[in-house]
């Protein structure tokens, strides 16, 4: 058993770090940029006055970045090969995350909006996984450069963890003399819709409340007659671009879906599944920062003539969260092997009990991390001149989003107790 980063992994983040350097510290230093990374950063990103959306010159630099990322060779990473990326698996992807959000905030790693030099799209390999012959014909080079950008449309005002009970609905219905489908419902935080082509709307299309089965992913264009921002919910981490969006005798043609027709869930579960191992292991890297931060400042302040560090009051919460984090860290990076070693579809069944642990862990962790920096810091670490509050408020969402950490417990009990997962049923 060898716990050893491979020798091309350590190659590889040395390479990052290089790129880094040479491209993006470089850009972030131009035109006052700073502005969106030191204390006025949360001003800097938020058009106020245009329903908090990130304000245009911050997603433009974003923009820049991505594309020198992508031109370097970094952007698409974990991608297929055969779609320019380097197929790197979950494991590196695991590492990657981690070191980069220890670096701390800048426009290498950006994670209020998911920015990174090396990306995180979901999507990409949720639609390599599910979709038809005839999907990918249709939509997968605008889903590759860039010309589609879809949001994800799970859950709704009256539901979230329960997305089984969905309200949205989906029938067939003929217009003109066209097969396709007509859907009523409401979803929340459909990130991204101002610059969104198309949202994926899970609707109900056969079963009761509570069946996995009967549930479709539709893929709707955002100007569809029916389609309607109903207001943009501003957040306790500024910019928002998180609208309610009502869909009111929406009509579509019949092969507007991706997979296939009422077994639109996995596709759910699959984007859930990669986005929380990667989240854990970005949530790892700032709780990392924090640490590290707190740990260098109270070795240099010095109050009472001696420094912070020699009280163990400052030392002992430092030391259970530099504990917690080492036993994490092998964990996500257990869990991310294993997901290496097994078909994608599998990970639900076998090993997303891990993967939640995984999550729900590192989230709680990095609030934590976040918290007891300020407490180190003191006034300054409570004020926006360092990025603790920043970092807090960014990751607190994770404890919510994607599954709160009450749900990924509950899954993590079903697994123990045996009513989900390789115990089965057994007593």
């Amino acid at each position: 058993m060898d716990f050893a980063l491979p020798a091309d992994l350590t190659a590889y983040l040395a390479e990052l770090d290089a790129f880094i350097v040479a491209e993006i510290a470089p850009l972030q230093a131009e035109d006052d940029n700073e502005r969106f990374f030191d204390h006025r950063r949360e001003h800097a990103r938020t058009d106020w006055d245009n329903h908090g959306l990130p304000r245009e010159e911050w997603e433009a630099l974003l923009a820049e970045a991505k594309r020198r990322a992508d031109a370097a060779g970094h952007y698409r990473f974990a991608w297929p090969e055969e779609l320019g990326g380097k197929g790197g698996s979950n494991l590196w992807m695991a590492v990657i995350r981690e070191y980069l959000a220890a670096k701390g905030l800048g426009l290498h790693n950006d994670l209020q909006n998911e920015h990174s030099i090396v990306g995180n799209n979901p999507f990409v390999l949720m639609f390599t996984e599910f979709a038809t012959p005839e999907q990918r014909a249709r939509d997968y080079d605008a889903l590759l450069d860039g010309s589609m950008k879809t949001t994800f449309g799970l859950t709704e005002p009256n539901h979230g963890s329960d997305a089984t009970f969905m309200e949205t609905r989906a029938v067939p219905e003929t217009r003109d003399g066209k097969p396709g489908w007509r859907i009523d419902g409401e979803k929340m935080w459909q990130t991204g819709m101002h610059v969104a082509t198309h949202c994926m709307v899970f609707a109900r299309t056969s079963g009761a409340d509570g069946d996995a089965r009967g549930i479709t992913c539709f893929l709707v264009p955002v100007d569809t007659p029916g389609v309607k921002i109903e207001e943009w919910l501003w957040t306790f981490n500024m910019p928002t671009d998180h609208p309610r969006v009502s869909f009111t005798d929406v009509w579509i043609p019949e092969d507007s879906y991706w997979g296939e027709i009422d077994r639109g869930l996995g596709l759910g579960q699959s984007f859930v599944h990669q986005n929380r191992i990667r989240q854990a292991a970005s949530s790892l890297g700032a709780a990392v920062y924090c640490i590290e931060e707190s740990v260098a400042y109270a070795r240099t302040r010095k109050p009472f003539g001696k420094p912070l560090s020699d009280n163990q009051a400052i030392q002992f919460p430092l030391v259970e969260l530099a504990t917690q984090a080492e036993i994490l860290r092998l964990l996500i990076r257990k869990t991310a092997w294993d997901m290496d070693a097994m078909d994608h579809k599998n990970v639900e069944t076998t090993l997303s009990d891990k993967v939640s642990m995984c999550n729900y862990w590192a989230n709680r962790l990095c609030c934590e991390a976040a918290d007891r920096a300020m407490q180190v810091h003191g006034g300054i670490g409570y004020s926006r001149h360092k990025p603790f509050e920043h970092i807090y408020r960014h990751h607190r969402r994770y404890r919510i989003t994607e599954g709160a950490e009450e749900i990924q417990m509950r899954k993590v009990a079903a697994f123990l107790f045996g009513y989900l997962g390789p115990r089965g049923a057994k007593p």
